[in-house]
């Protein structure tokens, strides 16, 4: 049985030295750049967070056999990226609100949250570049693209109601998991592992990313807005095609799938058929495969885990890790 205060007590110390790594890094941009940028930074990373995506870079890095201080540094790369991103989402989304607090945007401005996220993304490729290497700022730059290019993938395909399974993976591919195997292939890449276990990394971390967005998706129906910080079928009224609906319209008889598909196509009643659309999504058990897909998403990913020591401290918090991406509530 998945316990998150388990593995919080076993990461603490890690999680602790990766939030004092990135605070020491903010001071340091201090002197260097301007103080509104700089406040906006310590307001959008030091407001805590689980600090997933560093945990992954830090724990592969040393399970792979290389355990030194600069390890943390590369590791909150991996925050600054994808704080960049979510300060760019709330712009895009128009979102007040993020982690219990006012959006970057909204507490400073449009202006102001895009330009620090560029900095952010900047910041990363900095580091990576500066402690990885050439090898490492590669992988760091094409899941980068990847992430764009995912999001592009998914904008295109807003209004294509006959989506197959296989076409949201390759989404969702791009706009989480190659970020996320990023994170675990750089840390086997600074350790200097050998084809094997940088092979067994980048499919732990691919396989992690899936699970990782379908259970994101599968929140935004079935979360608890207090818990989750955002709005519940904030996907729905954007018209995403996500797993469960994709399931529900491969599986509904011909005038629900008519009816799903005119809700889907006017974006005025998206929201308020949102009880609609969750009753079709239940009755044809879209929660519960989807559900069952990133189980085997997280078996796929924790069977990368063998050929490694299993009483190892850091294989452990890893399979930890897996468990949070598929039982959490936020």
């Amino acid at each position: 049985m998945f316990n998150i205060n388990t593995l919080l007590h076993l990461l603490e110390d890690d999680i602790q030295q990766i939030n004092t790594t990135m605070a020491e890094d903010i001071s340091m941009l201090e002197a260097r750049f301007d103080e509104r940028l700089v406040e906006i930074l310590r307001y959008g990373l030091m407001g805590g967070g689980k600090r997933f995506r560093p945990l992954l870079a830090l724990l592969s890095s040393r399970l792979c056999g290389y355990a030194t201080p600069e390890m943390y540094q590369l590791a909150i790369a991996f925050e600054y990226l994808h704080v960049a991103t979510l300060f760019h989402d709330d712009v895009i989304d128009q979102a007040q609100s993020r982690r219990g607090k006012a959006s970057v945007h909204a507490a400073y401005g449009l202006e102001a949250a895009i330009l620090a996220g560029d900095f952010l993304h900047a910041r990363s490729m900095e580091i990576i570049g500066t402690l990885g290497g050439t090898a490492c700022l590669e992988v760091f730059c094409r899941a980068t693209a990847a992430l764009v290019d995912g999001e592009f993938l998914q904008l295109r395909n807003v209004r294509n109601y006959n989506q197959s399974e296989q076409e949201y993976f390759t989404t969702i591919e791009g706009k989480t998991a190659q970020l996320i195997s990023a994170a675990t292939e750089i840390g086997a890449i600074y350790s200097g592992a050998g084809d094997s276990r940088r092979k067994a990394m980048v499919q732990y971390g691919r396989n992690l990313g899936f699970a990782f967005q379908i259970v994101d998706d599968l929140l935004d129906y079935l979360g608890d807005e207090h818990e989750t910080g955002k709005t519940v079928g904030n996907d729905l009224a954007e018209g995403k095609m996500t797993l469960p609906l994709i399931l529900t319209l491969n599986r509904a008889e011909q005038h629900e799938r008519r009816n799903l598909q005119k809700i889907l196509e006017d974006g005025d009643v998206r929201s308020d058929s949102f009880a609609t659309v969750f009753d079709l999504i239940r009755k044809y058990d879209g929660f519960n495969d989807a559900r069952k897909q990133a189980e085997n998403c997280i078996g796929d990913a924790l069977a990368q885990l063998k050929i490694f020591d299993d009483n190892n401290k850091d294989v452990e918090a890893l399979k930890g890790l897996a468990q949070y991406a598929l039982h959490r509530k936020k």
